[in-house]
């Protein structure tokens, strides 16, 4: 088991990590979202869609896994699941959710905080034919499906070698978003 010591003394942010001023940040979310995405991309992050989804189990206990992330769109963040399984399930039963993603490249972190709706039936049809076959062949027919996450607030959080990390909070309002 890792000490304190040694978990103290690994090294934290050691490396050129992009510059973040939140003040030049776009006022949608999803506009930053789209370039900090692109960014992994360029800087070839290892599967910069996998998402860690956070749900509340029955006992309202937070339960975690990673996913890939299947949609971003004003809708919202979409992931899929089999309802046979426990994320599923626990956001049929609590559809609220996390999503979060982080970079370790460059250091960037989103979080993704919302309430959980089903995409239409032919979307996740759609997505469970995708799969492969033998992906197809481990889920339980008719549980296949596609969750949005519509977001109340997403936050971007850039690391700073110094420690001193740069955050911009978006929080729905109306039909539109604050920055803070």
């Amino acid at each position: 088991m890792p000490s304190r010591e040694t978990l103290r003394a690994l090294p934290v942010f050691d490396r050129e990590l992009p510059a973040f001023d939140p003040s030049t940040a776009p006022a949608d979310p999803l506009d930053l979202f789209g370039s900090w995405f692109a960014d992994a991309l360029a800087a070839g992050v290892p599967e910069p869609h996998a998402v860690t989804l956070s749900t509340v189990d029955a006992d309202g206990l937070p339960d975690a896994r990673v996913l890939i992330l299947k949609d971003v769109s004003a809708d919202g963040w979409s992931v899929a699941t089999t309802t046979a399984g426990p994320a599923g399930a626990q956001l049929l039963a609590s559809p609220v959710a996390a999503l979060s993603v982080y970079w370790t490249a460059l250091g960037r972190q989103v979080r993704v905080r919302g309430h959980v709706h089903e995409a239409p039936p032919h979307v996740s049809e759609a997505d469970f034919a995708a799969r492969s076959a033998s992906a197809r062949a481990r889920v339980p027919a008719g549980t296949w499906r596609v969750f949005v996450v519509r977001p109340v607030s997403v936050e971007f959080w850039q690391a700073v070698a110094s420690r001193e990390h740069v955050r911009v909070r978006y929080v729905r309002a109306g039909g539109g978003w604050t920055r803070s």
